[in-house]
């Protein structure tokens, strides 16, 4: 699929303008992240912990370990 030369312009501008608000939010936001967001850190590990498990059990369900 081929692009015309301004869907392209557009597609930088846009990922340019997107990057620079994102930015600009997250410095904003980075002092209130200590209040809000403490301990999500546990809340990341267990979702990664239960996708590995999960994971491994279609997989080894698959391979008729089971």
């Amino acid at each position: 699929m081929n692009f015309s030369k301004g869907q392209l312009i557009f597609a930088l501008l846009f990922l340019v303008a997107f990057i620079v608000f994102m930015v600009f939010s997250y410095r904003k936001d980075k002092g209130s992240d200590k209040n809000y967001f403490k301990g999500t850190y546990k809340i990341i590990v267990t979702i990664i912990v239960v996708s590995t498990l999960l994971f491994l059990f279609v997989t080894l369900k698959s391979l008729h370990y089971f």
